[in-house]
């Protein structure tokens, strides 16, 4: 895997409450994980993995912010989901193509958790629990892949920015100043909402005029739940 040559290989003792392996698994089987993982340390913008690199092993964050994209065309990107502490990333890689759909770049300083293929297989086959979640988290994450789809498709753009803005909130939370707890670019944004830039820029002027949110650099506020929560769900009678 070309992308783990560049990574720096990082000490780290295992989550055992919220990393998704580790938290599944029988407890006669985590001294095997312990054997078998490798932590790596990555720097912000850089990538875990590459859409179109082959499938050698699966990456779990354990410290860290990272977003899961796929190429839209020559100059464009579609931001799928982000991924935190405790999440998985790598499993769409799971299939009979073995090469990555995706790719997952660090939002800020990360340290994953790497798993090789093999030795995932053989955790899936003594591991009951982590299957069973792991099939519920595939049914989650295809639903709203298409609840997303038909959202882009039918939903008028302000509602899919308040929607992203709301999604956000409910994934990180917010810091002590009332921000929401990741840091995007604009263009990121953006992308996780289906927008250009200009659009996104325009409906952000407009939402902060009218109080329902505010921004500052790459953080963002929502000022006004009740109004952005209702702005969504008439956007969504669209999308029926």
């Amino acid at each position: 895997m070309l992308t783990v040559l560049f990574m720096k290989e990082y000490k780290a003792s295992c989550d055992l409450e919220r990393c998704f392996l580790c938290s599944r698994c029988l407890k006669d089987w985590l001294p095997a994980v312990a054997v078998h993982k490798k932590n790596y340390r990555i720097k912000k913008g850089q990538p875990l993995f590459t859409e179109g690199e082959a499938v050698k092993g699966i990456y779990f964050i354990y410290e860290g912010k990272a977003k899961v994209h796929k190429r839209w065309d020559d100059e464009k990107e579609l931001i799928i989901r982000f991924a935190k502490s405790g999440d998985i990333v790598g499993h769409l890689g799971l299939g009979n193509d073995p090469y990555f759909p995706v790719s997952a770049t660090a939002l800020e300083p990360v340290t994953v958790c790497y798993i090789d293929m093999p030795f995932f297989q053989s955790t899936l086959a003594v591991n009951f629990n982590l299957v069973s979640d792991l099939l519920r988290f595939f049914a989650n994450e295809l639903q709203e892949s298409e609840r997303r789809m038909r959202n882009m498709v039918h939903m008028p753009v302000k509602a899919r920015i308040a929607q992203a803005l709301l999604q956000l909130q409910q994934q990180f939370g917010a810091d002590e100043e009332g921000y929401i707890d990741i840091e995007l670019s604009r263009q990121d944004l953006a992308s996780f909402s289906g927008a250009s830039y200009e659009t996104l820029f325009k409906v952000i002027n407009e939402l902060s005029a009218q109080r329902m949110m505010k921004a500052s650099g790459r953080r963002f506020s929502i000022l006004n739940m009740r109004k952005m929560t209702a702005l969504v769900a008439q956007g969504r009678d669209y999308a029926i």
